[in-house]
């Protein structure tokens, strides 16, 4: 059995470095909830003054994004919990089920926005082209501006880069949607609102139907998009003592954190030393591979196996 030692202050530095990280992180989320939130808002009096279901489509689709900002706080707020006798893994699980709460709820509402398109396609109203562009322009402001906030950080975690991913995509519907207004400006054609409707449905439809698979799949155990076993099997080459990794398991702690097992088969026997600085160096690279908690099994090809917990 071999047992790893680690640096008290070590372990104190990290746990601050970590906090503060978690408190620059959650203040980012903050103000993006509140730009997004306070435009969803504006979008949706527009929207209902307006009589345009573009804007309202518009209007849940930024309500959407969020309730995902405020599920990705919720991530980094549960990991900051200690985990118990009964959740040994503390409760940052609890991230994939809201996100799978959050993917059956927008699909309901994409129900809505299609019914309601498709009556509004048959039935159009007049609507001030004017007034839809200009608020679908502060639309594209609030979203790059918010966007922005995540852009230093979206390729650290993969609850950052969804949400700046997002947002980004956000600004290009506003774009369309402006496009709209000044279409139906210029030439009446009040139909378009209703289009842009079932363009913004199918957007939302075709992102929910993607992060309800992952959330099914996470939810179940089920390894990461993120995640390469073919890239694992690869680090068998970072030592000649190596002979093979097999046996291997992974599967989500979190929506950002990713745990495995593994067993690592040498080909003789090497002493404690040797097999400790080994796995360590798997370790390190395991972390480049968005695999944060591992737990590897020693074995070797000669002699009787080894547990490493």
């Amino acid at each position: 059995m071999f047992h790893q030692h680690t640096n008290h202050d070590e372990h104190h530095q990290h746990d601050h470095a970590h906090g503060t990280k978690l408190k620059s992180i959650s203040s980012t989320f903050t103000i993006g909830i509140l730009l997004n939130a306070s435009f969803v808002v504006v979008e949706a009096i527009a929207g209902i003054w307006n009589h345009s279901l573009a804007l309202l489509s518009d209007a849940g689709h930024n309500l959407s994004d969020v309730a995902g900002l405020l599920i990705s706080v919720l991530a980094f707020k549960l990991a900051k919990l200690q985990p118990t006798e009964r959740f040994t893994y503390g409760f940052s699980k609890a991230t994939v089920l809201a996100g799978m709460a959050n993917a059956i709820i927008l699909s309901i509402a994409v129900g809505g926005i299609g019914y309601s398109a498709i009556n509004r396609l048959m039935h159009p109203s007049a609507l001030n082209g004017i007034t839809i562009s200009i608020v679908a322009l502060i639309g594209i402001i609030i979203n790059a501006l918010s966007a922005l906030l995540f852009f230093k950080q979206n390729q650290n975690d993969l609850n950052i880069r969804s949400a700046y991913l997002h947002l980004l995509l956000d600004a290009l519907i506003s774009f369309g949607v402006v496009i709209a207004g000044i279409v139906i400006y210029y030439t009446n054609w009040h139909w378009i609102d209703s289009l842009i409707s079932l363009i913004i449905m199918f957007v939302v439809l075709f992102s929910t139907w993607g992060l309800l698979k992952s959330t099914i799949r996470l939810s179940l155990d089920g390894v990461p998009d993120n995640i390469s076993l073919e890239k694992i099997r690869a680090l068998k080459n970072l030592d000649q003592h190596i002979l093979d990794l097999h046996h291997i398991h992974v599967w989500p702690i979190s929506s950002s954190e990713n745990a495995m097992t593994a067993h690592v088969l040498f080909k003789e026997s090497i002493s404690s030393d040797l097999a400790e600085s080994i796995k360590e160096l798997i370790k390190k690279n395991l972390h480049t591979i968005n695999i944060h908690h591992a737990t590897l099994e020693m074995e070797y090809q000669c002699c009787k196996s080894e547990k490493n917990h």
